[in-house]
């Protein structure tokens, strides 16, 4: 997989210019990253093509460290290059191991989403989404960390998004009074199945709520990719510029070829 010259100008104009004698042009970065972003190797590891690795990765740090990807990400969604339908949207989280070069960062040189839980060091994504193939917006927590308090300070950051009426699609870790009540106070609609010990069970529609395996398969794209499947990077702004990065080259991937 590369990022093609066409699809390298959708999103030219919205990266940092270099300044001075820049020798290596934006759009190889990219597909250095795509490449580590792809085999989960190490900067150093790679193929000698993309030129000096130490130049790659300072230029790759400092757009992650300045948000660069996020804002890309989000430009296109604006320019309707992602284009998302709000009619339902999907809630889930999913959890990532980390890997042992992961760990051991100190903590006043930002967050760190990482928790022990019985499978290990681990971090929880967690994520809305338009479809299979389009995420809304995500967020990153410790994995000890309960899926429901996550999904709420996700869900809002859709307050005065203009979404009423919008079906939240969710698993069972969802239904709980707290979560259904915000998303009714949102202005969006539930669409999740109470747990078999409710006293007053609620209907839902099921056969839209066969749709929440859209958002699974969402995850199991992005972990296609051996950066995200694993989490190597000790920063939560680091491992969330991979995240972007692979939303961003499937958002390029839905555009049509020359």
């Amino acid at each position: 997989m590369k990022i093609t010259t066409s699809q390298f100008k959708i999103i030219q104009k919205l990266l940092l210019v270099q300044r001075g004698n820049v020798k290596i042009p934006n759009l190889l970065v990219l597909n250095a990253i795509l490449y580590v972003a792809e085999h989960g190797c190490k900067w150093r590891g790679l193929p000698k093509k993309f030129g000096n690795w130490h130049s790659l990765y300072t230029r790759a740090n400092r757009w992650a460290k300045n948000g660069v990807l996020d804002s890309v990400f989000a430009t296109l969604q604006e320019n309707d290059v992602i284009n998302i339908q709000v009619e339902q949207v999907s809630l889930d989280s999913t959890a990532v191991k980390v890997h042992p070069d992961g760990t051991g960062a100190l903590k006043k040189n930002g967050p760190q989403s990482m928790g022990k839980s019985r499978a290990g060091w681990t971090t929880k994504i967690h994520r809305v989404a338009a479809n299979a193939t389009t995420a809304v917006t995500f967020s990153l927590s410790p994995g000890h960390v309960g899926d429901a308090p996550a999904g709420r300070e996700l869900l809002k950051s859709f307050e005065n998004n203009g979404w009423d009426g919008t079906q939240v699609i969710m698993d069972k870790a969802y239904e709980g009074d707290e979560t259904r009540q915000l998303i009714v106070d949102l202005g969006m609609e539930p669409v999740v199945p109470p747990k078999s010990n409710r006293l007053r069970p609620w209907k839902y529609d099921k056969e839209l709520y066969k749709k929440r395996n859209e958002v699974e398969r969402l995850f199991r794209r992005l972990k296609g990719f051996r950066r995200i499947f694993t989490r190597f990077d000790k920063l939560d702004v680091v491992f969330m510029f991979f995240i972007h990065f692979a939303l961003i080259v499937q958002a390029l991937n839905s555009v049509n070829r020359p």
